[in-house]
C-alpha cells in the first residue's frame, strides 16, 4: 500500500503539472523547439500520468480485484492512446518540416 501512495504522490507532483503547463500551451524556451506541439505533448503527458490514478486508487479504497483489473487496464488503454497521440503529432509536424 505504501508504494501505491509514494507513486500516486511522485506522479501527482511531477507529471501533473508538466502535463497542464504544456496542455495550456506553455513550455520552457529551450524545450519549445523540440517539443513542437506542445498542447499535444501535454495532453499525451496527462494521458500518461491518468495511469497512475488508475492503478492505485482502487487498490487503495480495497475495490474488488475485477475493478482493479479494468481500471488497471483503463488506465493501458489510456496511456497507449496518450503515446499514440503525441507521436502522431510528432510524426505530422516532421513532415512539415518544422523542427
Amino acid at each position: 500500500m505504501n508504494w501505491q501512495w509514494i507513486g500516486l504522490t511522485v506522479f501527482s507532483l511531477t507529471l501533473l503539472p508538466a502535463g497542464l503547463a504544456m496542455a495550456a500551451g506553455w513550455a520552457p524556451a529551450r524545450l519549445r523547439a523540440r517539443l513542437a506541439p506542445v498542447r499535444a505533448h501535454g495532453w499525451g503527458l496527462l494521458a500518461l500520468y491518468a495511469v497512475a490514478p488508475l492503478n492505485a486508487l482502487p487498490r487503495l479504497t480495497g475495490a474488488s480485484p475485477q475493478t482493479s483489473l479494468v481500471l488497471t487496464a483503463a488506465g493501458g488503454i489510456v496511456a497507449v492512446a496518450g503515446c499514440l497521440s503525441a507521436g502522431v503529432a510528432r510524426l505530422a509536424t516532421d513532415r512539415r518540416g518544422v523542427r
